[in-house]
């Protein structure tokens, strides 16, 4: 196809390889001031129409000097903006296509560097890569890096310790702070239990080439294709800028503990429960196997009957035992009785402690046998209807709560946020 460009198509495009490759970030080829006359503007048009060259202008992103993603734009369109660029406009970026670059020769460095090599050819910056969850495990589970899960994604990155460490090897100095979750939304949506939701991590092109080799061949084993999968919304939003519109299952969690503990402290001056702020390592499971779950109902039943406080049942005058009981209640009898004693029917009350239940039974089953690390599939759908549950009630029963009279000028302090589970 080159050899059918004129002479200027071709020396231009030379020009944009050599600055797209030679540049740090693999930047574009800047065209503006005296480059946009005539000769050049036609030449650029040409590689264009060939599909060598997109143009990123303002009207695709607030940097022109890195190329988000592949143009959303028609040569067309892009060729129409070329034309009426004058003298005094900041001018555009002119970057090499994957077509452009494929059997460009590339220095021996980029061979082992899987996204590397990938920029080089052409890959955008924010251009995404698909990987299986278990990708994290290693750094989730070494303690030289810090591993921060969200709801919606992951930073995580050596400590500055190990960074500083001059025995720590340098291959292992990495870190990824912009990694999301991606999944199938078909799938999502899809009411049947024992339909699968397959988890993603999903990263930007832009950052895995900044890996070292070795990390970059170890994230390149986990890549999975992209066919289907999405980046989720909330992640992807804010890695542009956006502002999010609602919250996820672990951020509600959080907010539900910490509203219970204002609203019953305003009733009978104790908190609720110990505390409203999650352990950093519960998050969403990385592996579809009956460790992962194990480990999540452990930490889940931490901070909900764990984490009531019996102090804060003696205070509302919930009683200890009843005269039937030759044992004391536990912390989840004592808010179902809370709640029959002030006006909440019986069959509601069970209602409300029935997830509460569920966690407390199923971190009871490994306390007390062996376990087979078995694989599960439907885990990630388990967990998601769990979390689902639980904030129900947990939303319930803050309802109930803020009706009592000393709480009549409580106000929720984001009543409109969207409801993310998963």
């Amino acid at each position: 196809m080159e050899t059918q460009l004129s002479d200027n198509a071709n020396e231009l495009l030379d020009r944009v390889r050599t600055k797209y490759l030679e540049s740090h970030e693999f930047n574009g080829f800047h065209l503006h001031g005296a480059l946009v006359n005539p000769e050049v503007i036609k030449a650029a048009a040409d590689l264009l129409e060939a599909g060598l060259v997109e143009i990123v202008s303002g009207q695709d992103f607030l940097n022109i000097h890195i190329r988000p993603w592949p143009s959303r734009r028609t040569a067309q369109a892009q060729i129409d903006e070329l034309m009426e660029l004058d003298l005094d406009d900041y001018g555009v970026g002119l970057y090499p296509t994957e077509l452009a670059m494929k059997h460009v020769p590339l220095p021996e460095r980029y061979e082992n560097a899987p996204f590397l090599k990938a920029m080089a050819r052409g890959k955008a910056t924010l251009q995404p890569a698909f990987f299986s969850a278990d990708v994290l495990e290693t750094y989730r589970n070494d303690a030289r890096y810090r591993f921060e899960m969200g709801d919606f994604g992951i930073n995580l990155g050596i400590s500055d310790e190990a960074y500083e460490d001059e025995e720590e090897p340098e291959k292992d100095k990495v870190s990824l702070l912009h990694l999301g979750f991606a999944y199938d939304f078909r799938k999502v949506k899809e009411q049947d239990s024992k339909v699968q939701i397959i988890r993603r991590v999903v990263a930007f092109y832009g950052d895995l080439d900044d890996l070292t080799p070795e990390h970059q061949l170890r994230w390149a084993s986990y890549q999975v294709p992209a066919a289907g999968v999405e980046p989720h919304p909330v992640w992807y939003g804010s890695q542009l800028g956006h502002w999010t519109d609602g919250i996820g299952p672990f951020e509600r969690l959080s907010q539900e503990l910490s509203y219970l503990n204002e609203l019953f402290e305003r009733v009978w001056g104790h908190l609720l429960f110990s505390t409203s702020d999650l352990p950093d390592d519960l998050g969403w499971t990385l592996r579809s196997d009956q460790r992962e779950w194990d480990h999540f109902i452990h930490l889940l039943d931490k901070v909900l009957s764990e984490n009531l406080k019996h102090s804060a049942f003696d205070a509302a005058g919930v009683p200890r035992k009843d005269d039937t009981s030759q044992h004391p209640f536990g912390t989840i009898r004592r808010l179902q009785e809370l709640m029959t004693l002030n006006h909440v029917t019986p069959e509601q009350a069970e209602w409300a402690v029935k997830p509460l239940k569920a966690v407390r039974s199923a971190r009871q089953k490994p306390a007390h046998a062996l376990r087979t690390n078995v694989t599960d599939r439907t885990l990630v759908r388990k967990q998601v209807d769990l979390l689902r549950d639980v904030n129900e009630v947990l939303i319930n029963i803050r309802q109930w709560l803020s009706s009592h009279p000393k709480n009549k000028d409580w106000e929720e302090k984001w009543p409109d946020a969207k409801d993310y589970f998963l």
